[in-house]
Order: structure tokens, then sequence, then C-alpha cells
């Protein structure tokens, strides 16, 4: 079983960042968001030369009554279709899962639904694939989720290709004065009060402020607060 530690860790976190499947769920970051109340393993899958050619970012929490619970958000950071080193994560997976003595691993993959290559060698591999989840409850990461892709466009760009009555509604709220600003860490208190306005409103639970908080000085660099003000106060936010 090859894990991160710290001899190797640069060398895990320059093979995250170049990586077509980097996810900040699986970064050394993301651990460290998460302690104390989870401990973080990073499984490896390497070559005959010792690169770095798979990876996957386990959390682990001990659940009373039943054991040690593995999650991985996010994970593999691989080629999803390589059988062969996905044996080796798995396998790795398996000693670390004795190592821990934990009665379940449940991943949350990166993956289209449709993929079914995927599905056929994980299946192979002893995984179960759930497909009946119905809400939020049932999982701890979105099922679906969207991206747009930005990556070397301009933004009259990114504006055009919105739908019409996006860049309607954009439009209007410049012309009536809303005004989107990055915001510090100061300004997290504003973000945390219109989550909680809005997970009471969709029935969802909100984390404590101190865990925003510890995301931002964590993630650093990579994590930015967007937040749109009307006549000087917040309306809306992202992170």
């Amino acid at each position: 079983m090859n894990l991160v530690n710290d001899k190797n860790i640069d060398k895990y976190d320059k093979f995250l960042k170049n990586h077509d499947r980097c996810n900040f769920q699986q970064s050394i970051e993301w651990g460290r968001v998460k302690a104390p109340n989870w401990k973080n393993e990073i499984v490896l899958a390497e070559d005959k030369d010792g690169n770095i050619i798979g990876s996957i970012s386990v959390l682990i929490r001990k659940i009373p009554i039943f054991g040690n619970l593995m999650y991985s958000s996010r994970g593999p950071v691989c080629d999803i279709h390589d059988e062969k080193v996905l044996k080796q994560l798995t396998d790795g997976l398996k000693e670390l899962a004795k190592k821990y003595n934990a009665f379940v691993l449940r991943i949350e993959p990166d993956i289209k639904s449709e993929d079914k290559e995927f599905r056929e060698i994980v299946t192979k591999l002893g995984y179960g694939i759930k497909d009946d989840a119905k809400n939020f409850s049932e999982e701890i990461q979105p099922r679906y989720v969207f991206r747009l892709d930005i990556k070397n466009k301009t933004e009259d760009e990114i504006f055009k290709a919105f739908h019409q009555k996006t860049r309607y509604n954009v439009r209007l709220a410049t012309k009536k004065g809303v005004i989107v600003k990055e915001g510090k860490r100061d300004d997290l208190k504003d973000f945390h009060e219109i989550m909680k306005i809005t997970g009471k409103r969709d029935d969802f639970i909100i984390r404590p402020l101190e865990y925003f908080q510890k995301m931002y000085d964590e993630l650093g660099k990579h994590v930015k607060l967007l937040m749109a003000y009307y006549d000087g106060k917040p309306i809306s936010r992202n992170i």
C-alpha cells in the first residue's frame, strides 16, 4: 500500500494539480479543512519507475458502535478507464480498511452517469453502485453538477454563450445597481447569514461560520468569496 507521506507530499501535490481530474476535495489542503474530525489518508498507484499514475484521498471517521467510516469525495484521480490503475488503488484501499478496521468505504466520484465503461470496471472490482438516491439526505455530495468552461475565453465570449434570458437578467441587475465584489475573510459573516436564510428556505443543513473560515484559511489562493450588493447591502453570495 503506497500512501502520501512527508517524503512524497510535494510529488503528489504536483501530480494532482497537473491532472485533468484534479479536484480540490482530493487535495492536501482539503484534508486539513476536515481535520480534526476526519483523518486523511491518500492512497497512490505507481508505475514500475515509481511515478504516480493514480490517487485517491480518503477521509476516515469513527462512527459510534459501528467502527470507522472511509469516505472519498470526487476521487479517484487517474485514467478512470484503466482497470489496472483502479485495481491498484482498490487493493490499497482494502489494506487501508484493514488498518483502520473500517466497516464501509463510500466513494462519490466525479464521473458522468452514462459512463458505462467505468461502471463495468468498478463493478468487476467489487464496488456497488447506488442509482436510486432521490434527495440530498441520501448523498453527501450532489450527484449532478454543472460546469462552465471559461478557459481561454474572454468575458464577452462567456456572456454571449449565456441564454438570452440570463443575459437580460444580468443586464437588468447591473442597471438596477447590483454590484459583485470579491470578498475578504471578514465578509464571511455576511456570507454565512445569507447561507442560513437559504438553508432554512430550502431545508438543508448549514455548517457553522468557523467551517467556512477554515476553508478560507486553508485553501488560500484556491478559494474566492464573491458577494453581490444592492444599496450597499449583501444580497447574494458564492464561494
